[in-house]
């Protein structure tokens, strides 16, 4: 038998092992994930606005 086999799973890498969080730190991490959706949004829109506008030039 595999000695890997005995070992629990690793979290993915760059993914922290969310059973060893507390519940601060938890909610720490919820807190700078919904940062960083926020900042993704903003991008999204000023992508969906440029586009926008290029289709509006580009119309016949």
């Amino acid at each position: 038998m595999d000695t890997d086999d005995l070992e629990p799973p690793r979290a993915a890498p760059g993914k922290p092992d969310l059973q060893m969080m507390s519940l601060e730190q938890l909610a720490d991490y919820i807190a700078e994930m919904e940062t960083e959706i926020a900042r993704v949004r903003d991008v999204i829109a000023t992508k969906q606005d440029a586009h926008g506008a290029a289709e509006s030039v580009f119309k016949v």
